[in-house]
């Protein structure tokens, strides 16, 4: 098996879900699985979910007896996974139609870096509206202003990310395990890269925000300390990019799209 593409899923927008998931059924690299993890959503899903995992024999759907987050869903896929890559996507994102091929062939011939993951397209309701950009080759300081790397774009070898104990299960990682993973990573010395391409669309839209609470700024405060702190980044200078989430967290979800689409306009 080449690459095994994991998703958890929980209550999501059934349209949302079924172009996520045609989107890596119609991959120009064949040689995949896709292993789907229901995180204890409502009982009205299940016959959504058999409908996708019969509809593809590479498809797996397995099931948590209740709701433990994505970090613990992605690691139960994990646990099953076979495939010599592992590949993330979510329930509302659209991977581009050869994005797995290009990204195994990146890694098959560079070694050095560990994982890649590329630009995307942010979407919402009204479709393309900006361009999610990524630098190609982030350095520890790229770390201060966000996670360098687009977590549902990403490919990594499988061999380690398993090997580094995959998604870390706790209370302070709740909306941004993919942060504290790569901050993990980095710190163990592995590279990542991001190729300069949109080989993703990526939904960022009101929703995004609202789902928000305050509590999970905070718990992303705490992921920030303890990364930069592990990275060697850790200063009287970047306690600013450490409290930067609560400034955020205060921000009306109406004016931070704006700021975000004035940002980031234009698409790839």
């Amino acid at each position: 098996m080449k690459v095994s593409v994991i998703m958890g899923v929980y209550n999501p927008n059934g349209e949302h879900l079924l172009r996520a998931v045609n989107s890596i059924a119609g991959q120009t690299l064949t040689d995949w699985e896709l292993i789907i993890c229901d995180d204890g959503s409502d009982v009205s899903y299940h016959e959504l979910y058999q409908n996708i995992a019969t509809a593809d024999e590479r498809i797996t759907l397995i099931k948590n007896t209740g709701n433990y987050g994505l970090a613990y869903a992605l690691n139960q896929c994990l646990s099953i996974a076979k495939g010599e890559y592992i590949a993330r996507t979510d329930a509302d994102d659209i991977a581009k139609v050869d994005r797995l091929e290009k990204q195994c062939k990146f890694l098959d011939r560079h070694r050095v870096y560990q994982w890649v993951g590329s630009n995307a397209e942010l979407i919402d309701e009204n479709g393309v509206w900006g361009l999610g950009k990524r630098e190609a080759i982030p350095s520890r300081k790229t770390f201060l202003k966000h996670s360098p790397y687009i977590h549902p774009s990403v490919l990594f070898r499988a061999d380690i990310l398993k090997a580094n104990g995959g998604y870390k299960v706790r209370k302070e990682t709740l909306r941004c395990e993919d942060y504290e993973l790569f901050m993990r990573l980095t710190q163990r010395g592995l590279q990542g890269y991001n190729l300069q391409e949109c080989l993703l669309q990526y939904r960022e839209d009101r929703q995004s925000y609202d789902r928000r609470k305050y509590y999970y700024y905070i718990l992303e405060m705490k992921v920030r300390y303890n990364g930069f702190k592990g990275l060697g980044i850790l200063n009287i200078i970047t306690m600013a990019y450490v409290l930067k989430p609560l400034v955020v967290g205060l921000v009306p979800t109406k004016m931070m799209q704006r700021y975000r689409k004035a940002i980031n306009k234009n698409g790839c």
